[in-house]
């Protein structure tokens, strides 16, 4: 099939599974994740409606910003970003979803004060405690949050999570539940119900994330194909 093809089956999906907590696919944000893949699949992913792209590697996002692959559609961050690759990616994305410590937000904050902007950004929840994973631990949260009102050049959206890989189908939906309690409780106590995003949910769990209560999805394999990592 083709991405078009794939994207109009997903938002389907998507569709489906909102309506079950009564929404509609219309509130749910589909980014497009188009790592390793170029600048003609990012742009057919844009004619067919995408409604962000999401690069993992800054090296990767660097060159294809070059040659416009994403133009037309926003640009988030959502792998794993390195502090001393934080001042090539604030200001050149409308998302950094994938802030998950303290270090890094001090780094985000003083690249976005020079630059004289103000860079949003999603807390990363380390919902499985998986010592290969960055992101804040769900106690640790709170604070995280309340620390990062305090800085002037962010502005928090909501929460991101990668939960660990399921062994069986509905396997990650207990920590699509615990995130999105999260997401309420952090949201109502401490930024008076203004966070936006709860980001979960990839292509293989997209449905059960949104069932959940996420209201962004990061899909890759499934709008773009198997990713070929040989090349």
């Amino acid at each position: 099939m083709s991405i078009a093809e794939n994207i109009a089956r997903i938002r389907q999906e998507i569709d489906a599974a909102a309506r079950e907590t009564g929404r509609t696919g219309r509130d749910i944000t589909l980014v497009g994740a188009s790592k390793m893949n170029g600048p003609a699949a990012c742009q057919e992913a844009i004619a067919a409606g995408i409604d962000a792209l999401g690069e993992n590697r800054v090296q990767e996002m660097t060159e294809k910003l070059k040659e416009n692959a994403y133009d037309g559609a926003p640009l988030h961050f959502i792998g794993h970003l390195q502090r001393n690759k934080v001042k090539q990616v604030v200001g050149k994305v409308t998302l950094i979803q994938s802030v998950g410590s303290k270090e890094l937000l001090d780094e985000i904050e003083k690249v976005a004060a020079r630059l004289e902007l103000v860079q949003d950004v999603l807390l990363e929840v380390n919902i499985g405690g998986e010592e290969a994973k960055s992101g804040f631990a769900p106690e640790e949260l709170a604070q995280a949050a309340a620390y990062a009102k305090t800085l002037a050049h962010i502005r928090v959206r909501g929460l991101m999570t990668i939960p660990p890989v399921a062994v069986e189908k509905g396997g990650n939906i207990p920590y699509f539940e615990k995130v999105y309690r999260l997401f309420v409780d952090i949201s109502r106590e401490m930024y008076d119900n203004k966070w936006e995003y709860v980001s979960m949910g990839m292509s293989d769990d997209y449905a059960d994330a949104v069932r959940c209560g996420a209201n962004m999805v990061r899909v890759g394999s499934a709008i773009f194909g198997a990713r070929q990592y040989t090349k």
